[in-house]
Formats: structure tokens, C-alpha cells, sequence
């Protein structure tokens, strides 16, 4: 969330206005592959559709801890997904400035992942396992052998199964090349987010877990790079190729190995972790406040005529850096004075 907030002040894309060619290098990868490929940045939903699934079994354990019933929960838990369902839409909504139904954005997929694992939470790791490679399996093959004539090229942009089926649902000739039908994929994300933190809650010891979660990840690297690069299925973030979610999550794997590896078994960044905390807490909040602009009213109206006055003798894009950076924190500020006084927006 916190690097999400930061391309709201669009510091990246201002990275790529230098000369300098280390500078250009991480902007550029804080941009999406433009297809065949993967960047940094493309690794970042996977990252939060994967912490969210993380997050159900503590989540579960604490209602249940507080007397609440397994049917309130899956009340509960349906609700969420509708409520992820009708913010994602209403920011399309916002957007075009009418009714569109795409499952693009990060809440929209998380409407149908989080179900999906939450149902999934109480069966062995077995059925979790075979679940996410079925799913995986069976819309690579639907990709794969899709009938549609001009669209039947299942890695080629515009003629795929994905882009057939946004322009049915958005009623246009051509659509968004983002596939709305990544869903289906990326519940992989979610699902294996939720497997992991059942083992960090589980009786193993910590060296266990930290095993367990490096050879996970590692297979799911080695799984997914193996496809691109025999050229069985290329890494395609737009369309959420197989290969494409096992790499992402296995990144995701190793992420979440090195965090519990560092904080929660050698103790440290404790109090840095918190920089971060304070964002992630309120990670729905800050995601939709940016989403919906108020990020270019910090940067224009407030930040920008002092950062003109003060810096402009610099030249454009490093005043234009400075506002982008003066913008990220009091974006971080805003999330800090929430944590402090203990207001959480939740749903």
C-alpha cells in the first residue's frame, strides 16, 4: 500500500523524465510490462491479493476467540466480498461516469478471491493444493482452445479469451486488454496466502515455517519462469497467465518468508516495520482516497504552488519529483493521524 500511494503521486513516472539511466531503470520498473514480461511493479497485486489471504485465518481465529459463530463469520465474510465487490465497480463507476462491471481492479478480484479462500480455509492443505491447479490448469487450456475466430490467439493482445470476454460484458468491439477474467487466475494469490498463514499459526517450529515457505516459493519460481522460458505459457501480467501467478506468487512466498524470517524470529525492524504499519492499516481507506483523486488535490492545489516558489530554479522535473515526494508523505501523514488515534476503516 504504501508503494501504491506512491504512484498516486506520479513520482515513477517522473523517475522516467531523467537522463540519468539508474533513475530511468526504476522508474521503468515501476511500471507494468507493456506485455510479455514482468517488472517490479507487476508483482504488486499479487503482493496484497496474497497478504489479504495471509490475513483470513488470524482474522477467523480472532472472531472466533471473541464468541462469535462460524455463521456470523460466513455472514461476515460474504458481506466483505460484496462490499470489495461494490467499491471496485464504484470506482469504474467514478471513472467512466457510468455502469461498468469489470473485475480489473484490485478490490473487484478480491471480492471473488477472499470468498473463494475463505471457503476453502477449513479444508486440508490436499484439497487447497488441487484446487488452485485446477483452476490454473483449466483456464490456460481455456485460453489455449478458445473457438473464436480473432480470438483464438490465446498470448497475443486483443485476441485472446480475455479480451473476448471484456468486450461481451462491456458491450464495445474493443475493451480493456486488462482481463477481467483474471480472477479466476489470481484466486491462486489468495488462496495461497491464506495456506501460509494457517503454517505461521500452526504448532512448527519458526525454522519449519521458514523452511516450508523458501522451498514453496522457490518451486513456484522455478514453475514459472520453466513456462516462459520453454515457451510453453509466456509471463503475461495483463491476462494473469499460469506462469505468470506462479512466479508472482512465489515472490510473494519468499516475501512473506523474509518479513517473518526478519521480524518475527530475529526481532528486528520492529519499530521501522511500523513506518509501514500505519499505511496498511488503513490500506482501504488510502486506496480509495487515492483512487478517487484526492491525490492530485494534495499535489496541485497544496503542494505544487510551494514547491514552483521554492524549488523551481531546479527545472521541471525535479520540482515536479519534489512535489511527488512532499505529496507521498502527507499521504503517509494522513495514515499516521488515523494509527495514532486509533481510527480504522474497515468493512
Amino acid at each position: 500500500m504504501f508503494l501504491l500511494i506512491g504512484e498516486s503521486t506520479r513520482l515513477y513516472a517522473h523517475l522516467l523524465d531523467l537522463n540519468n539511466p539508474v533513475l530511468h531503470f526504476i522508474g521503468n520498473q515501476f511500471h507494468h510490462h507493456e506485455w510479455h514480461g514482468l517488472h517490479f511493479w507487476d508483482l504488486i497485486q499479487p503482493f496484497f491479493m496474497f497478504i489479504v489471504g495471509v490475513a483470513i485465518p488470524f482474522s477467523v481465529a480472532n472472531r472466533l476467540k471473541k464468541g462469535e459463530s462460524q455463521r456470523q463469520i460466513t455472514l461476515h465474510a460474504i458481506k466483505r466480498s460484496f462490499l470489495l465487490l461494490f467499491l471496485g465497480w464504484a470506482l469504474y463507476f467514478t471513472e467512466a461516469g457510468k455502469l461498468v462491471f469489470r473485475f480489473q481492479n484490485v478490490l473487484a478480484q478480491l471480492s471473488v478471491t477472499y470468498l473463494v479462500a475463505f471457503f476453502l480455509l477449513n479444508k486440508n492443505f490436499r484439497v487447497q493444493t488441487i484446487f488452485t491447479l485446477l483452476i490454473l490448469i483449466l483456464i490456460d487450456l481455456a485460453y489455449r482452445f478458445f473457438p473464436v475466430e480473432g480470438f483464438n490467439h490465446p498470448w497475443v493482445k486483443y485476441e485472446n479469451l480475455g479480451a473476448w470476454f471484456n468486450n461481451k460484458i462491456e458491450g464495445v468491439e474493443r475493451a480493456s486488454e486488462w482481463a477481467t477474467l483474471n480472477f479466476v487466475s489470481t484466486t491462486a494469490h489468495t488462496v495461497w496466502g491464506m495456506m501460509c498463514g494457517k503454517l505461521l499459526m500452526s504448532d512448527r517450529t519458526p525454522g519449519k515455517k521458514i523452511q516450508i515457505l523458501f522451498i514453496a516459493g522457490i518451486i513456484c519460481l522455478i514453475v514459472g519462469y520453466a513456462l516462459d522460458f520453454l515457451n510453453i505459457t509466456p509471463i503475461i501480467k495483463k491476462i494473469a497467465t499460469v506462469s505468470f501467478v506462479f512466479a508472482s506468487g512465489g515472490w510473494s512466498i519468499l516475501a512473506l518468508c523474509f518479513c517473518y524470517w526478519l521480524i518475527d524470529v530475529k526481532k528486528k525492524f520492529i519499530k521501522g516495520s511500523k513506518f509501514f504499519i500505519v499505511v496498511g492499516m488503513n490500506s482501504i481507506f488510502i486506496y480509495l482516497f487515492c483512487e478517487l483523486g484526492f491525490t492530485r488535490i494534495i499535489s496541485n492545489r497544496i503542494v505544487n504552488p510551494f514547491s514552483n516558489l521554492l524549488f523551481s530554479w531546479s527545472g521541471a522535473t525535479t520540482t515536479a519529483i519534489i512535489t511527488s515526494l512532499a505529496s507521498w508523505a502527507i499521504l503517509w501523514y494522513i495514515c499516521y493521524w488515523l494509527y495514532k488515534n486509533k481510527i480504522f476503516i474497515k468493512i
